[in-house]
């Protein structure tokens, strides 16, 4: 506790003093009250750290700065439009297609025990392995004649979370449904294997499978073979699938996946994606499939 000087008697000023008082009043003053501070009784060093501590009105009335977000943008149906690929960011073979193949039926089309397998052939069927999307959706087809291939492709604003969840299963995809059989409509087996088809970085998260299938083709032996890759940017994501009965080029699914990643990103950021490498075989305006 601070130890007060004992109070002085006042006297009187000599006549010179009024002139000095108005300079002397504010310091007295301001002396005054450091001195009242300190001999309030009971207040002592606690007193003297309340009042540190405290917080102005002004302060106190004053919102705290807000940290920076960054919100993703959601894609529009007009961006879901623009960002599907066309036929030239694939390969001089591709062109629009003519409706979906026949091996989607006596191959993708089976019944398993295992509930994850299960899920995979029907989401490769239904062309909806990362889920059904919540907004914009733009889908688009191309055939292979060469080959007897076919890409299905499609873009769309999905539930984050639920996004995110379907990567992280379809990562565990090759260790739970590395090979399997299944049941096809006609009763006989399919043998399913599946792999991971690596997809360098591409958008903010990604994820491939190359997935064959041995069964019948409709009264012949037949292996398929598809490629199918997904890429998230933000709240949206583009999924394919590139399958055939012949040789399937990875490449094709790696060039799709690549130039639609470039096509989403862009459009996302409200930019027009860039002209294709090459005069597409077909009109984009209308291509669905």
């Amino acid at each position: 506790m601070l130890n007060c000087p004992p109070r002085r008697s006042r006297r009187t000023a000599p006549a010179l003093v009024p002139v000095l008082v108005p300079v002397l009043v504010p310091a007295l003053a301001a002396a005054a009250l450091l001195s009242t501070a300190g001999c309030s009784g009971g207040g002592g060093v606690g007193a003297t750290d309340e009042a540190a501590g405290g917080v102005s009105p002004v302060a106190a009335r004053s919102p705290s700065p807000s940290p920076s977000v960054t919100v993703a943008p959601t894609l529009t149906e007009v961006q879901a439009g623009s960002a599907r690929i066309t036929s030239a960011d694939l390969s001089d073979d591709w062109t629009r297609t003519k409706g979906a193949a026949t091996w989607r039926d006596t191959l993708l089309k089976g019944k398993t025990g295992n509930a994850d397998c299960q899920r995979l052939l029907d989401g490769l069927y239904a062309e909806n392995l990362l889920g059904e999307p919540v907004g914009a959706r733009a889908v688009t087809g191309f055939d292979d004649a060469d080959d007897g291939a076919q890409l299905r492709y499609q873009v769309g604003a999905y539930d984050r979370a639920a996004l995110d969840d379907s990567l992280a299963w379809l990562k565990t995809v090759p260790k739970v449904c590395g090979q399997f059989t299944a049941t096809d409509a006609r009763g006989g087996e399919l043998t399913v294997r599946a792999a991971a088809a690596p997809l360098p970085g591409l958008g903010e998260a990604h994820e491939g499978l190359r997935v064959t299938v041995n069964g019948d083709g409709g009264g012949w032996p037949a292996v398929l073979t598809l490629d199918f890759a997904a890429v998230r940017v933000g709240d949206s994501a583009l999924s394919l699938a590139n399958g055939g009965l012949g040789d399937i080029d990875p490449d094709d699914a790696l060039d799709a996946a690549q130039a639609g990643t470039q096509r989403l990103q862009e459009v996302l950021a409200g930019r027009t994606p860039a002209a294709p490498r090459r005069t597409p075989a077909d009109p984009p305006d209308d291509e669905q499939g």
